[in-house]
């Protein structure tokens, strides 16, 4: 069994310089595929349209979990992403979190950051091998109905330093060293991937961010991410083994000057992390001990010597959910496995940790009963003390 410790809204004392500031990771599935039909295509400005009235349903459940965890700082996967971003962050900030839902109290971001990925962006190759290039869904750089479809936010009560990201959406997957692209075979034993796709297939499915935010005297660096789930794909394997080196970036990025030599992000700037705090933050897809995935990237990040993974964030939901499943408590998703991540590094002081998931018995089990309620996927949050 992996090792972890029953953390649960534990609080511990803090000096009078510090303050306590909660991040969190909630894939809130507000992309378009969750608003249509299944027989239906959807033409990509779901959201934006469901963020004008502020009465969505589920988008009201989302606020209403988001009011009640209350973080300073949270990536919200699966918010699709589009040119006109900007209004549509501002619609959900205006029209449903500084709105109380529930009786809650209103939260406000004045800060908050998105940006293009890779899911729907046309290849121009047939890359899942059905004969025809369409240029979406399974053709695209990441799996995605239109360019951004799966998109990331975050939203943050402090300062960004915007001139200071990094994004790493066109990095190369075969500029990774001993990247598992070049082991994809097909039934016969060939590389899965012709010699042009590989010479042009991005890493990241969605994007990998670096984002340093100011909270008093320290800069916290939120490293986001989303990688591809390790599954609907093929004896290939070719979703499991991306989702494994999506993954292996961070432990890459963390792993000093040598290791990381070989990274370069969108502004062609190469290395590694160069801060001193951080926290790695997404659906990463992945379990040290279920699922489909292949162990090693997820138990090489949390086993990294900078990665504090001593404290897992727990429900007891998730216990009820699964009684017999001995990872029950720390599972972050409603098909049983540990899949969302909050991961500081080891030079930060975390005083908290927990997973929205309510009990059946209790009145806010409506927010998250099912996946049109919110997401298939809980809120996970640490608590960390910051110097003032």
């Amino acid at each position: 069994m992996h090792k972890f410790i029953i953390f649960m809204l534990t609080v511990f004392s803090m000096s009078s310089n510090s303050q306590s500031i909660r991040i969190a990771t909630f894939n809130a599935s507000m992309e378009a595929t969750n608003y249509v039909e299944q027989e239906q295509t959807p033409a990509g400005d779901e959201l934006q349209s469901n963020l004008r009235g502020g009465e969505h349903k589920q988008i009201k459940n989302i606020a209403d979990i988001i009011q009640r965890t209350r973080p300073d700082i949270v990536l919200l996967n699966e918010f699709d992403y589009s040119k006109q971003s900007a209004t549509d962050v501002q619609k959900f900030i205006k029209h449903y979190l500084t709105l109380s839902q529930a009786n809650n109290k209103p939260i406000d971001y004045p800060y908050f950051y998105s940006a293009p990925v890779n899911t729907g962006v046309d290849s121009g190759l047939d890359l899942d091998k059905d004969g025809i290039a369409s240029g979406t869904k399974g053709d695209a750089f990441g799996f995605g109905l239109f360019p951004g479809h799966y998109g990331m936010l975050v939203l943050s009560k402090y300062p960004i330093q915007f001139d200071q990201i990094r994004t790493f959406q066109h990095f190369l997957w075969k500029d990774m060293p001993d990247n598992l692209m070049a082991t994809i075979k097909d039934e016969n034993g060939k590389p899965y991937y012709s010699q042009q796709a590989q010479q042009i297939l991005r890493l990241s499915s969605k994007s990998h961010w670096d984002i340093p935010i100011k909270i008093g005297n320290q800069t916290i660096h939120l490293l986001a991410s989303h990688p591809t789930p390790p599954v609907f794909d093929g004896p290939e394997n070719r979703n499991g083994k991306r989702n494994h080196d999506e993954i292996r970036f961070w432990t890459d990025y963390l792993s000093g000057s040598e290791q990381s030599a070989y990274i370069y992000d969108d502004n062609q700037k190469r290395g590694g992390f160069k801060g001193e705090h951080f926290v790695i933050a997404g659906d990463l897809n992945a379990s040290p001990d279920e699922g489909d995935g292949i162990k090693g990237g997820i138990k090489g990040l949390l086993e990294h010597s900078l990665v504090n993974d001593l404290i897992v964030p727990q429900s007891e939901g998730g216990s009820v959910h699964t009684p017999d499943n001995p990872y029950s408590a720390q599972h972050t998703a409603e098909w049983a496995m540990r899949a969302d991540y909050v991961l500081p590094s080891t030079s930060l002081n975390v005083t908290g940790s927990g997973v929205f998931w309510p009990k059946p018995d209790d009145f806010l089990f409506r927010l998250i009963k099912d996946r049109q309620s919110s997401s298939d996927h809980r809120l996970v949050w640490i608590d960390i003390a910051v110097t003032k």
